[in-house]
């Protein structure tokens, strides 16, 4: 039987095969980017009672109204308030989902989309998926967007632009004189910019979030995509919500309600009410102080860590004191004979170039820490 050959990204992603490789060897998974502590006892509570309340057939289409009421109030009450009206919000049934959905609202056959490497796994096959053609921009030595290399690869074809701030691996962070650079880069094209942003609320050092709906001209252009899996640590739960002007909001709408229609209620209903009690300073916090227990049980660790990560789940870290084999192959060496799991920095380019770095996520219980860092001793 023949197939279409639909994209060309791997047949398993990497952070699922080197997930399995954790658990045929018993590493410790500092690999896959979720949190291994329990979520709030609330958000349990509110769950069950959405289903106990009978919330268990379809919500709207586009949202249930107590969510979206919420979102909008919660957004509102930001340290740097993002607002926007309910008919520019979607909750999504995850925030890949809502990368895909905005895709393929955009895109015609031929199309091309700038993709910033190293990108997120999925951005890439959503692109293909959709017809279009991916068109790969280097980040520049200190993964910040280089604005000139990116000038040079707009075509009278591309379509879009796909950025991520927080940046997942890095943890780099785009400032307001980078959405400006790129808003004047852009400003006379028909260009729509896609900004991931599911980690917004998980920042360092006092380092300011701002999203693209910040920026007066660009959130015209433009879709946001959010996740509550990386806002509330619950990553199994698979809802999302995305941002967008009411154009592109109605286009974005028109597709999604023909592949998921509406996303599960009793969830919707239960992050509805955790929005009343959650405190986003408190969680901030808390990530940081696990950033900051990793990085202290690491520092004696023969790695590199030429920064600490301004946001996300992440740090990153070159092994040049340790081994000369490719990222990968490291990281299933490591994995084997150390017990530790991490992620290869090439499952972030197209063409897996050897990068000699690789990718923890700190968002781990103490014990988790402790033992990865116990296993790794044996390297000293």
């Amino acid at each position: 039987m023949k197939l279409p050959i639909k994209h060309h990204g791997a047949e398993i992603t990497i952070f699922s095969e080197m997930t399995a490789l954790a658990n045929q060897f018993g590493a410790v998974n500092l690999s896959q980017g979720f949190p291994d502590d329990d979520i709030d006892q609330a958000l349990k509570k509110f769950l069950a009672e959405g289903t106990n309340k009978n919330f268990n057939q379809y919500a709207p289409s586009f949202g249930f109204p107590a969510l979206i009421e919420n979102l909008i109030t919660f957004n509102h009450a930001r340290k740097n308030p993002i607002d926007f009206s309910s008919s520019e919000i979607t909750i999504t049934p995850g925030a890949s989902y809502g990368i895909y959905t905005a895709l393929s609202a955009i895109l015609e056959i031929g199309d091309e989309v700038i993709v910033l490497e190293p990108a997120y796994d999925s951005y890439i096959p959503s692109i293909e998926m959709n017809g279009a053609k991916p068109v790969l921009v280097s980040l520049n030595e200190d993964f910040l967007p280089d604005f000139e290399k990116i000038k040079t690869a707009i075509t009278e074809k591309t379509k879009a632009i796909l950025i991520n701030s927080p940046h997942n691996p890095t943890g780099k962070i785009w400032r307001k004189e980078d959405f400006e650079r790129l808003y004047q880069l852009i400003k006379d094209t028909e260009i729509i910019v896609i900004s991931d942003e599911v980690y917004d609320l998980i920042t360092f050092d006092n380092a300011e979030f701002y999203s693209i709906f910040h920026h007066a001209e660009l959130r015209h252009r433009s879709f946001a995509i959010f996740s509550f899996g990386k806002m509330f640590h619950l990553t199994g739960w698979k809802v999302g919500y995305i941002l967008a002007c009411e154009a592109l909001t109605k286009a974005f709408r028109k597709v999604h309600q023909y592949i998921s229609f509406s996303v599960n209620t009793p969830a919707q209903y239960a992050l509805a009410k955790y929005l009343e009690v959650f405190n986003p300073e408190k969680n901030q916090q808390y990530l940081q102080e696990k950033r900051d227990f990793f990085l202290a049980q690491f520092k004696d660790l023969p790695f590199t860590f030429k920064e600490k990560s301004e946001g996300s789940y992440f740090q990153i870290a070159s092994y040049e004191n340790i081994s000369n084999l490719p990222d990968k192959e490291f990281c299933i060496w490591l994995t084997k004979e150390y017990h530790v799991a991490t992620i290869p920095l090439c499952s972030f380019y197209q063409d897996q170039r050897n990068t000699g770095m690789i990718r923890f996520c700190f968002s781990k219980r103490t014990e988790t820490i402790l033992k990865a860092a116990e296993n790794l001793r044996r390297l000293v």
